[in-house]
């Protein structure tokens, strides 16, 4: 999907060893995992703490729970709050919608507005196919709890911001839009720990956060969130929430991985049977989540579920990778098609999954699905492949 003709706008063990920030850089209480990874380079305006002294967490071997003797978190920020221009802020709910302007949404969109937003309420109100629709032109892309944009321009009620992890060609900071102040938080504590800690990346297609190990759903966030580790219990991680409050997430539905790494190669059946988990999820212009995909958010969803950072668009996509010829195709290759008989602007992308089959998100009318590429290309409009990374 291309939206560029609009304004321009990615054990079982009884101990547990865990770091604790220092007081002094304002983070009491935050524990990490035994295993000292070097820092990364921390997100731009960030300064680099001190690597922590290790404090022991014990497990209570009757509940299997963590003895948690840090002091509680901090009360959480408000929505809206510490939003500064040319300076760093996260998203604070579970899919954030970057809109074309501030004026973009209509009625039917306020439930994708609020925090905390509330989108089956909104995919109820986009059943309608026509309505759905007519959301074409008015999205830009999604961004998920805890991703970090850059704020470019405030009003008072809106924040035109750069999504750093979505790559867009032309915009130096990412992928450019508008989502309301109050789905955003300025927490600079919050991105330090991003890029210095352990974190907790999403593998299952979604998961809640909870109040407590196994206890109340706070929350339930997309595939590919990534939060940073706090503690590690037996059966739960306990994370820290860009609201400066924690969380915790079943350890099953996420990897554990040192922050600045990625995730283990895939191998091409890794790459479609993850694609292949979203089959029957609904079509959703600029999205890039279990709530809904467009066909480049798809795929871009698909690859950064296995740490592999890929253009946010089809356009961008097709011209990065390296091509691969009709007849060498391999699952996990991304198929593009265009106007004018493929010679034209690129304007979907699947990905090919053997057997002359490929997946991807068509329209507005239908969910995500598996087809025979070359029959759904009646129209002849196959503009190439490419394979990543």
């Amino acid at each position: 999907m291309s939206r560029k003709t609009h304004a321009p706008l990615r054990r079982r063990h009884r101990t547990v060893l865990a770091a604790a920030i220092l007081a002094a850089a304002g983070l009491t209480g935050v524990a990490g995992p035994a295993a000292a990874h070097p820092p990364a380079d921390p997100p731009v305006g960030h300064d680099v703490l001190p690597r922590p002294p290790l404090k022991q967490i014990e497990i209570d071997p009757l509940t299997g729970q963590v003895i948690d003797t840090n002091p509680a978190a901090d009360p959480p920020l408000k929505p809206g709050s510490g939003l500064h221009a040319g300076k760093p802020a996260f998203v604070d709910v579970a899919v954030a919608t970057v809109w074309t302007d501030s004026s973009s949404p209509r009625k039917v969109d306020q439930p994708a507005l609020s925090n905390p937003v509330r989108l089956d309420e909104w995919n109820a109100n986009l059943k309608d196919t026509e309505v759905r629709r007519g959301l074409t032109g008015k999205t830009q892309t999604q961004a998920l709890y805890g991703d970090e944009v850059r704020i470019l321009t405030l009003t008072k009620d809106w924040a035109k911001v750069a999504v750093r992890s979505q790559s867009d060609p032309g915009a130096k900071h990412g992928y450019e839009g508008w989502m309301p102040r109050a789905q955003l938080v300025g927490n600079p504590d919050f991105g330090t720990l991003r890029g210095a800690a352990e974190l907790a990346v999403v593998t299952a297609v979604k998961t809640a956060v909870s109040d407590s190990p196994g206890g109340t759903a706070m929350k339930t966030v997309s595939t590919n969130t990534e939060l940073p580790v706090l503690t590690r219990g037996e059966d739960s991680v306990r994370v820290r929430l860009p609201n400066g409050t924690t969380g915790w997430v079943t350890s099953a539905d996420v990897r554990l991985q040192a922050s600045g790494t990625g995730a283990p190669k895939p191998k091409p059946a890794d790459l479609v049977d993850t694609a292949k988990r979203y089959v029957g999820i609904r079509y959703l212009w600029a999205g890039t989540s279990q709530y809904g995909f467009d066909c480049s958010g798809f795929t871009y969803a698909v690859y950064r579920s296995h740490g592999i950072d890929i253009p946010r668009d089809s356009g961008p996509q097709s011209k990065a990778g390296t091509s691969v010829k009709s007849s060498q195709l391999q699952p996990g290759d991304l198929i593009f098609f265009a106007n004018r008989g493929g010679t034209g602007t690129v304007h979907h992308v699947g990905m090919y999954i053997g057997g002359g089959k490929m997946i991807h998100a068509p329209n507005a009318s239908k969910n995500v699905e598996i087809v025979d590429w070359k029959k759904w290309d009646r129209a002849g409009q196959f503009a190439g492949a490419k394979r990543y990374p």
